[in-house]
């Protein structure tokens, strides 16, 4: 299969226009349940904060706009960001010789995942257990104001070191409940050089995932997520409820074999799925 994607990113004063792209749904991508930093200004735009900056990103006419923003940010952080280099019409086309995913691309087909800050991502999913996306924003935003740095009208995720040199009593403002002691113990691993990252994105799937099992209250869920989320590693398939109850009606529990290779994509492709066509998963 031929890639001839290539999409194009022009400066404008103190923005970023990408045009000729495809397959990018903001509101489907930003919230979906994968990033917990964005929110909506209106319907067609968007405000978040992800490697300490800010931005504010929208639709004009056929193109995604960037807004104060330049091409040296665009092309070190936000095109990695959204994932803008990989070709979602490929994995679309490929996926959909099968009737189910093909249906489920003609609803989801724009959401993108996001390559986030790996620890961020690892902290984020940890906060998420047994919890809603609502509470999930709220723990994360309290978690940046008390202890991540300035930046802008935001603040930054603070990063590992910072948060391993609290204790669990200092993040009670948090109100994070079981999950603080989950918490402090990731940052002390993952500060302390115990997690090996770059293990976690470069080794078989079974092994990364077994590297951030090293810590305390992360099971196969919540390190496929981080996997998924903020290394990179499309082959993770993180499994909830909704998702087992998902793919036991629509695959008999399996997934297809053209998914496969794209099995992170695919799941957040047939999670999107169940929950706008109101597939009963319940």
């Amino acid at each position: 299969m031929k890639n001839i994607y290539n999409p194009l990113a022009t400066a404008r004063n103190n923005d970023v226009i990408i045009k000729d792209i495809t397959c990018f749904n903001l509101k489907d991508t930003l919230d979906c349940g994968q990033a917990f930093r964005w929110k909506p200004l209106d319907d067609r735009t968007w405000i978040g904060t992800a490697f300490q900056r800010n931005l504010v990103i929208g639709y004009e006419d056929n193109s995604v706009v960037l807004y104060n923003t330049t091409l040296e940010d665009y092309k070190n952080i936000w095109e990695d960001y959204f994932d803008i280099k990989r070709d979602y019409s490929q994995i679309i086309e490929a996926i959909s010789v099968n009737k189910i995913l093909k249906d489920a691309t003609e609803v989801a087909g724009g959401l993108r995942i996001l390559r986030q800050d790996p620890w961020e991502a690892l902290c984020s999913f940890i906060i998420s257990q047994n919890n809603n996306i609502l509470r999930i924003k709220g723990i994360v935003e309290r978690l940046c104001e008390n202890f991540g740095a300035p930046v802008g009208d935001s603040y930054s995720f603070p990063d590992a070191a910072t948060i391993a040199a609290l204790s669990v009593q200092d993040l009670a403002p948090l109100r994070s409940g079981f999950r603080a002691r989950y918490i402090i113990d990731a940052a002390t691993k993952v500060s302390g050089g115990e997690i090996d990252f770059n293990l976690c994105r470069t080794a078989p799937i079974d092994d990364a995932r077994n590297e951030l099992m090293k810590i305390c209250g992360v099971g196969i869920k919540v390190a496929d997520c981080a996997l998924l989320f903020g290394f990179d590693r499309i082959e993770a398939f993180p499994k909830d409820v909704w998702i087992k109850r998902a793919m036991a009606q629509l695959f008999d529990g399996e997934l297809p074999q053209e998914a496969v290779p794209y099995a992170g994509i695919v799941q957040q492709y047939i999670f999107h799925y169940a929950r706008t066509t109101k597939l009963q998963i319940d």
